[in-house]
C-alpha cells in the first residue's frame, strides 16, 4: 500500500471521513479505511459508478470529490419521485467534510469518475468508506489535511456507522436526503415582448383559477395538491389530494 506522506494528519482525515459518512446515503454500516496517496490514474477510482466535486475556500484551491457505487446511483435513478440528482444527493456530505477540515464547499457538480484525480489537480488523499465492498471514497486535497506525522497502514480508523439494527435497502437509503420542493400556482406562456414589457404593477394572467389547488413538485414532477395558507406571517400549503401516476391529469 502506498502511504501518505508525513504533512498529512491521518487523524484528521479520519474525522473528515466520519462526518461524511454521517450523513451519507448507505444501505449498510459504513467504516473509515486506511488514507492513502491518491494517483489520479488509480483503476480503484474508475471503479465506482458516480463522482461528485465542489471547490473549497480553505486554505488550498483544489475540489473536494466524493465517489460512490451503483447502488446509490441507481436508487437514485429509480426513485418514485424521478430521478434525483446526485450532486443535491451528496452536497451534505461535501458539506460535512469541508467543515470538519476548516474550510467550506461550494455548489457540488457532478463529474467522472475516471477523470476526478485529474480534475482535483493537486496532491490528494484517497480515504475509503467501506462496508462489505467499497462504498463510497473521498478525494481530500493534502493541503487540507497538514499536520503530524503518520503512517497509512497504522492510521486510526472509525467503527462502523449507519443503522444500529437492520439494513437500508433500495429506496430507503435515500430517506435522509434533503430535497428542495416547489408550489405552483399556475403558469403562463409569454412572448419575448412581452416578457420585455413587463414592469412593477403588471398583472400576469396564470392558467388556473381563482381557488383551484396548488401543485407540489419535486424536482418537477408533480406529487400532490393542496390549498395554500398562511401560518403566522408565511404561506403554506395544506396537502388536499396525493399524486399518483393514475392521477395525473
Amino acid at each position: 500500500m502506498t502511504t501518505v506522506q508525513t504533512t498529512v494528519d491521518l487523524e484528521r482525515a479520519v474525522l473528515a471521513a466520519s462526518a461524511a459518512i454521517a450523513v451519507l446515503p448507505a444501505s449498510e454500516p459504513v467504516s473509515v479505511g486506511a488514507p492513502r496517496s491518491g494517483d489520479p490514474a488509480d483503476p480503484a477510482l474508475a471503479g465506482f459508478a458516480g463522482a461528485v466535486v465542489a471547490d473549497l475556500d480553505g486554505p488550498g484551491s483544489a475540489p473536494l470529490a466524493v465517489l460512490v457505487g451503483a447502488e446509490l446511483v441507481a436508487a437514485l435513478a429509480s426513485s418514485p419521485l424521478g430521478g434525483l440528482d446526485l450532486a443535491a444527493a451528496l452536497q451534505p456530505s461535501l458539506d460535512a467534510v469541508a467543515q470538519a477540515i476548516g474550510a467550506r464547499a461550494g455548489a457540488a457538480r457532478q463529474t467522472e469518475a475516471a477523470t476526478v484525480g485529474a480534475e482535483i489537480g493537486a496532491p490528494f488523499v484517497v480515504i475509503p468508506l467501506d462496508g462489505v465492498a467499497p462504498v463510497a471514497a473521498l478525494l481530500v486535497p493534502e493541503a487540507y489535511l497538514a499536520g503530524g506525522q503518520h503512517d497509512a497502514t497504522t492510521a486510526p480508523t472509525s467503527g462502523p456507522v449507519g443503522p444500529a439494527t437492520g439494513e437500508r435497502r433500495g429506496i430507503e437509503m435515500l430517506h435522509g436526503v434533503d430535497m428542495e420542493v416547489t408550489v405552483e400556482i399556475g403558469r403562463a406562456r409569454m412572448t419575448v415582448r412581452e416578457l420585455l414589457d413587463l414592469a412593477p404593477g403588471a398583472v400576469l394572467e396564470l392558467d388556473r383559477a381563482a381557488g383551484s389547488p396548488a401543485d407540489l413538485l419535486v424536482n418537477g414532477r408533480l406529487i400532490a395538491r393542496g390549498e395554500v395558507v398562511v401560518i403566522d406571517e408565511d404561506f403554506g400549503l395544506r396537502i388536499t389530494e396525493i399524486v399518483t401516476d393514475a392521477t395525473v391529469g
